[in-house]
């Protein structure tokens, strides 16, 4: 196995996350002092998500025409150009369409820098390798919110530094190899169709898991500020969540390498239920904070098993493809997610996140009690 180039595609990922950690609150945060209402920032926060979709359909093309390291090195400056233009245009219809653009370039990173580590990974150490990726990735995160208190969110250092980021990261790619060949491919939603017939638990699950994403790193700053908390508390629990997904993806991988994966899928949906519930009832309790390590480990450990189930099934091309589809999925789940959560939280219940987020959850508990719900099915 090719550990030098293992750790060069995670350090690559990981700037992303940890742009994305810093930015990503401080545009919600922004336009919250602006003025603007929770529905307004649920559709920026939906943004990216249109770009995700954009990104997965063009991610095979690319990594077939310039190959997987030149194509990922393009779009992380392109991600680093994007984000430095929000910093410099701030206007509400120009960010927008820059989001829109942060998601496309940054979809193909992820497509493809999650191709080549599953590639790259022996079975056998499969779990802990894909949970290594998935917990550095949530520590980069957490990271984010954490720089930005550190900067401050009333002036424009958390974009500089995020923009810092991206033109750095490709570097660390020069000369790697091992990466999966593709050929020049557009993935199209009919094609997701047939994806999702076959493996509808992991199709759910990386759908709920990315809107529980993209409402943490938007929405959960803003619900925590009108449930009373101060912004430095809401960027504390936003933090706090991350940790679960952080901390506790490696013990998760490694049980995913000697136990059922199966099964502890379904205690992660589980959990994420309960979790969820509690979240309302256990709000301004001490309890609130393990409640938050559990809603994010919970959530992240859906992910990290449904890219180690993937990664079991595909190899070179059918792999880059179906990470495309996991993109589709997470453009999808980003999409509705902030949009449903922020409609719900303005109109009907300032809960709306947390429920939202149970709803998804049984949904994902039911399927998982099918039977052979984890068999690919025949299309």
């Amino acid at each position: 196995m090719r550990w030098a180039t293992y750790f060069a595609v995670l350090a690559s990922v990981l700037s992303v996350g940890l742009a994305l950690g810093v930015s990503m609150p401080l545009v919600s945060l922004r336009l919250e002092s602006w003025g603007y209402g929770e529905f307004a920032i649920g559709v920026m926060a939906a943004m990216p998500a249109i770009g995700v979709l954009l990104g997965a359909s063009l991610a095979s093309r690319l990594a077939g025409w310039l190959g997987v390291p030149a194509a990922m090195r393009l779009c992380l400056w392109g991600g680093a150009l994007s984000i430095g233009l929000v910093a410099v245009l701030p206007s509400y219809p120009l960010w927008l369409g820059l989001r829109l653009l942060i998601g496309m370039s940054l979809t193909v990173v992820f497509i493809l820098g999650e191709s080549w580590i599953n590639q790259l990974v022996v079975e056998q150490w499969r779990g802990r390798l894909v949970a290594l990726y998935g917990s550095s990735y949530a520590l980069s995160q957490l990271a984010g919110p954490l720089v930005l208190g550190f900067l401050g969110s009333d002036d424009d250092f958390g974009f500089w530094a995020a923009t810092g980021l991206l033109v750095l990261a490709p570097l660390v790619l020069l000369g790697r190899g091992g990466a999966p060949t593709t050929e020049a491919y557009s993935v199209t939603f009919r094609d997701l169709l047939a994806f999702c017939r076959r493996l509808p638990v992991i199709a759910w699950a990386i759908a709920l898991f990315a809107a529980f994403e993209a409402m943490i790193l938007t929405l959960l700053p803003v619900y925590c500020l009108q449930q009373g908390f101060s912004a430095e508390i809401a960027l504390f629990m936003v933090s706090t969540v991350v940790v679960g997904d952080a901390v506790l993806q490696l013990p998760i991988g490694a049980m995913a390498d000697k136990m059922s994966r199966q099964t502890l899928f379904s205690g992660c949906a589980v959990t994420l239920m309960v979790s969820s519930l509690a979240i309302p009832l256990l709000l301004d309790t001490a309890l609130i904070w393990p409640v938050w390590v559990l809603f994010g480990a919970s959530a992240g450990g859906l992910f990290t098993l449904s890219l180690i189930l993937i990664g079991e099934r595909y190899r070179d091309d059918a792999l880059v493809r179906a990470n495309a589809h996991v993109a589709q999925l997470w453009g999808i789940g980003c999409l509705l997610g902030p949009l449903l959560a922020g409609a719900g939280s303005q109109w009907i219940s300032g809960h709306a996140l947390p429920l939202l987020m149970a709803v998804g959850a049984a949904g994902l508990v039911v399927l998982t009690r099918r039977r052979g719900a984890f068999e690919p099915a025949s299309v």
